[in-house]
């Protein structure tokens, strides 16, 4: 079995705001990760990168020791502190936009920024750099709980938006604040993604579900020694108990909620 951590990350500052400071990490830190991982073999690849040499039919193999690095939102830190450490360390990664966020989205613009957010212009010049650049939705919602028709949108006007700006085809994605459904999954494939993240904190696998494929948190709390642990896969339910728990009880409170607004014809 192919066994690949594939590592979340959000902003990287040594002074987040208030929202994104539990998800954010310093860029010493990631550096120090990425450290880590360059000093111990690891093989970075995006996830569109996995995800071909998992196609077994394309010719590509697999490296001994898989890692792919993501990032979510694209907030303007990436640009300042996490790129130029990847290209220190010769790492890719994907990073998973939401298009109503850029920070010069214009017309475009939706939903509510946490932060300061990267430009198109700051996301063409990481793509060039060989970022993958990712849809995240056009404005951030929790996709599981919108009509349908509401959902097609947001899936659809973020990657029309994103190949449109960066030039590129979009072929992955990740699902705002990690949740999906069938329901979500089928219109992920409809509008033309061939895989998507969730979180489920666990290692991905080759046997896992190619649009709900999990990854590990890594935040303001994670320690180095909690990252080497988690990236060669050892102790992982344990280091993630409390957020495996939340997710697996916040799953049943989602799939009631979105019961009852069909219910009452809200969806």
């Amino acid at each position: 079995m192919i066994r690949v951590p594939i590592l979340m990350y959000h902003s990287v500052s040594d002074n987040p705001n208030d929202e994104t400071r539990p998800h954010a990490v310093r860029p010493s830190d990631l550096a120090e990760q990425l450290a880590y991982l360059s000093e111990s073999g690891f093989t970075p690849l995006t996830l569109g990168d996995l995800v071909a040499s998992l196609n077994k039919n394309n010719g590509r193999s697999m490296p001994d020791k898989p890692v792919v690095v993501t990032f979510d939102d694209g907030y303007a830190d990436f640009h300042s502190h996490a790129l130029p450490l990847l290209e220190r360390y010769n790492f890719p990664a994907t990073v998973f936009l939401t298009s109503g966020w850029v920070s010069d989205a214009g017309k475009d613009a939706a939903g509510r920024p946490l932060d300061a957010m990267l430009s198109w212009g700051q996301a063409r010049e990481a793509a060039q750099t060989g970022i993958e650049v990712g849809g995240h939705s056009h404005s951030h919602p929790q996709l599981d709980q919108l009509r349908t028709e509401d959902l097609r949108q947001e899936l659809r006007r973020n990657k029309g938006l994103l190949e449109e700006k960066i030039g590129a085809p979009v072929a992955t994605m990740a699902y705002p604040y990690g949740y999906s459904s069938a329901r979500v999954r089928r219109e992920v494939r409809k509008a033309g993604y061939f895989a998507a993240c969730a979180v489920s904190n666990t290692i991905a696998a080759d046997r896992h579900d190619m649009l709900a494929i999990p990854r590990l948190t890594v935040g303001k709390g994670t320690t180095i020694n909690m990252f080497k642990r988690a990236v060669e896969g050892t102790a992982v339910p344990l280091i993630y108990m409390r957020e495996r728990i939340l997710t697996k009880g916040y799953a049943v409170v989602r799939r009631t909620r979105y019961g009852l607004q069909r219910v009452r014809g809200n969806v």
